[in-house]
């Protein structure tokens, strides 16, 4: 079995995938705004292709970032003159990304007849979360259907699981995998979905939600950047569209809503990961969710997951006036991270956006609260650093279990507070 998957995963190498071989990912340590200035120089320097996990803000929060082999000599000699603190996180990408792909050959063994056979310990394809989801459906027409609420730019269907037990009920949104590399997101929606199932009827508190709100669930936020993520570059993290004049291609779908758009926390390069696009709403993904939420007009709760860094964020990203809410918002993610922290001793930072992690500007979030959808809540799932973006796949289900606290508690407290 072991040649077979070597073999594998040459084929798949030869045949355009990218590697990471020897790319590691450094944590830096800033000790003042002067050291911030200079990793912002270092981020600038396109030849050396760096690939910031998290971006050089100031000095109390850490700086990730993604070395390739090639630029490893250039860096280290960048932080050595300059006396700049840092570790090695991450000592070998590829040697993370093999085993990821060793462990979803493993689950494949077995195809899922129903939900209950569906590896929810494993990461999946996208054309598996779609399987899944169709299974769901089918398994559970009184409570589930699915909707389909646009395209993606390279035409795959945005779909969307309602889960209702009545009509003309007001919502809850939940998404996960906006960006596309986060996958412990994407992971954790589909066992969120199977939670819903299981526990209607035999949760109370999830029975009453359910008895009073909808609950929509898009797990495959950005659909065509995770398929890139699975099919040519592991580390992909926009969506897919080319910009016009430029080689390189996506939007950052977390920067593109129309809430302070354009602004600090954000690029107006195309080649950046945070590149905002040309115009408010310009990507079909975002703007498909704009859409379903206008035309919906009664949504009461907006959750969309991330990863990583473990942090419950609130409005505003793109001003540091605080929202009208922010103590309401602020005790009601004490009260979801305190819950979330009882099964795993998990500790995660909570604060509004632009206080706890750095500016931002035309994020999801900060849209909907403008919207009049009061509790609009940005979860940064595990971990903190030590793997990023490449969290193990025995990780997701204490992930999943632990985040599900967090959601319902937020969920009850919207239920109980109706405005």
């Amino acid at each position: 079995m072991k040649g077979l998957l070597g073999l594998l995963a040459l084929f798949v190498a030869v045949f355009g995938k990218e590697t990471f071989e020897g790319h590691q990912v450094f944590r830096i340590t800033a000790e003042n705004e002067a050291q911030i200035h200079l990793l912002k120089q270092l981020s600038e320097a396109e030849n050396l292709v760096l690939d910031f996990w998290m971006e050089p803000v100031h000095e109390s929060l850490p700086v990730d970032v993604r070395v390739p082999l090639h630029s490893l000599q250039d860096v280290r000699a960048f932080l050595a003159y300059n006396k700049i603190s840092y570790q090695v996180m991450i000592s070998d990408v590829q040697n993370l990304l093999d085993e990821e792909q060793r462990e979803m050959m493993r689950s494949r063994v077995i195809q899922p007849r129903s939900t209950d056979d569906y590896n929810y310990a494993s990461y999946h394809t996208l054309n598996e979360i779609y399987s899944f989801m169709d299974m769901l459906v089918q398994e559970n027409p009184d409570l589930v259907s699915k909707i389909v609420i646009g395209q993606s730019y390279e035409g795959r269907p945005l779909n969307v699981l309602k889960f209702s037990t009545g009509a003309n009920r007001p919502g809850i949104w939940i998404d996960t995998g906006i960006h596309s590399r986060e996958w412990v997101t994407q992971a954790s929606g589909t066992w969120f979905a199977k939670k819903i199932v299981k526990d209607y009827k035999s949760d109370p508190a999830l029975t009453g939600i359910l008895d009073n709100f909808d609950i929509f669930l898009e797990i495959a936020t950005n659909p065509d950047g995770f398929q890139f993520t699975h099919s040519s570059n592991r580390m992909w993290r926009k969506t897919r569209k080319p910009n016009t004049g430029s080689s390189c291609v996506g939007v950052d779908p977390n920067r593109n809503w129309d809430a302070g758009f354009g602004g600090t926390g954000s690029s107006n390069s195309p080649c950046s990961e945070t590149y905002r696009g040309p115009k408010a709403h310009s990507e079909p993904e975002v703007k498909a969710i704009v859409d379903f939420v206008q035309s919906h007009g009664n949504f009461k709760a907006f959750v969309s997951i991330h990863s990583y860094s473990q942090m419950l964020l609130y409005p505003y990203g793109y001003t540091k006036t605080p929202c009208k809410d922010q103590a309401e918002l602020h005790e009601l993610a004490k009260k979801a991270i305190t819950d979330l922290s009882s099964l795993y001793n998990t500790k995660y930072r909570y604060g509004s956006i632009i206080n706890t992690i750095y500016q931002a500007s035309g994020g999801t979030i900060d849209w909907t609260y403008d919207q009049g959808i009061k509790y609009s809540y940005t979860f940064e799932l595990r971990d903190t650093g030590l793997y990023g973006f490449l969290l193990p796949a025995k990780q997701i289900i204490p992930t999943a279990e632990e985040t599900w606290l967090a959601l319902m508690a937020i969920m009850e407290h919207t239920k109980n507070n109706p405005y």
